[in-house]
């Protein structure tokens, strides 16, 4: 059986054969017709593969240490393509994956395992376009609440702290991937963005690494585990909380089993007037997922009112997906 485990998207991800990409579990399903296809994304293909039961994950809130400058050392940073981003290479993990998503992931031939790793070392096709088309659509951040749900890098959260945000949280479902990767990204970012706005500035002017990151306690809070998990301990916290005007997900609606937890959560954090952009494949070859059957989800629930505002053909066909309350302004 052929095997491809890339963490973080290269250069090639976006050419016209992305079928590796794709295939999340064994089997595979490399030689899908052209109907076939079709019938998937619709919802009428009858999915053979074995369903994936829902998995509960504890939640857990993660300190943000004082000294922000010891995250990143030791760390080997590199350029995310073309874009002025810069991430934490997974390499540098080495002993420090408690919960051995690395070890498993590898032994496994998947970069995703229901309910113990859910693909969050990896920056996934579909946030490059959501990343693309919030920089296209003008989005605004400023003075916004916004959720990275499903972060991973954090790069969607990273643009809305760019963007003036006043509060921006991630979620991932694994610990390991908010400590070593999540964090350090925010903190690379930060100061990689401080430097560059004052390039032009004599280096008396420019700020110190303290100052770019002097928002990052102020602004950000990061959490792990399952999403019903996490808004559970959101609302039940001491902390003061409002709900979010923005939410950011990508790549988070592959495994049908997960809709329900995936809605609930959308639908209990949400401002009333706020807005989710969701970034996704139209169907996922091997899970059963998808942007149609998820907008069909959703339109039963009758809760949401949704729109695709953005559809890229090249390669397998993605969407961007935006939501809003029924009835909202």
């Amino acid at each position: 059986m052929d095997f491809r485990f890339n963490f973080f998207t290269d250069e090639n991800e976006n050419k016209e054969d992305t079928h590796d990409e794709t295939e999340l579990y064994s089997p595979k399903h490399k030689e899908a017709s052209t109907e076939e296809s079709k019938q998937a994304a619709t919802g009428n293909h009858q999915d053979d593969t074995p369903k994936t039961k829902f998995c509960f994950k504890a939640a857990k809130e993660h300190d943000i240490p004082k000294d922000l400058n010891k995250l990143l050392e030791d760390k080997v940073l590199e350029t995310v393509s073309d874009m002025p981003y810069v991430k934490v290479s997974v390499t540098c993990l080495n002993g420090s994956d408690e919960e051995g998503i690395i070890s498993k992931s590898v032994s496994s031939h998947s970069d995703l395992i229901p309910g113990v790793y859910e693909g969050g070392l990896k920056i996934w096709e579909c946030t490059f376009d959501l990343l693309g088309y919030l920089s296209e659509a003008e989005i605004q951040f400023a003075n916004k609440t916004v959720l990275d749900l499903g972060c991973g890098a954090g790069l969607l959260g990273i643009v809305a702290l760019r963007g003036k945000a006043e509060k921006v949280h991630f979620q991932d479902y694994n610990s390991t991937v908010i400590d070593k990767i999540t964090l350090p990204n925010i903190v690379a970012n930060c100061i990689n963005e401080g430097h560059d706005r004052k390039t032009s500035m004599p280096p008396s002017k420019r700020p110190k690494v303290a100052e770019c990151l002097s928002d990052v306690p102020t602004k950000c809070r990061l959490f792990s585990g399952e999403w019903s998990a996490v808004t559970q301990l959101l609302l039940s916290s001491n902390k003061p909380f409002s709900n979010y005007d923005i939410i950011l997900t990508s790549e988070t609606i592959y495994n049908p089993d997960y809709y329900s937890a995936l809605h609930d959560t959308l639908a209990q954090l949400l401002d009333t007037n706020g807005r989710v952009y969701l970034a996704s494949k139209v169907h996922y070859f091997g899970v059963g997922g998808g942007i149609y059957l998820f907008e069909k989800f959703v339109e039963e629930r009758n809760v949401f009112k949704t729109s695709v505002v953005q559809t890229t053909d090249k390669g397998l066909q993605r969407c961007i997906l935006e939501m809003a309350f029924k009835g909202s302004s």
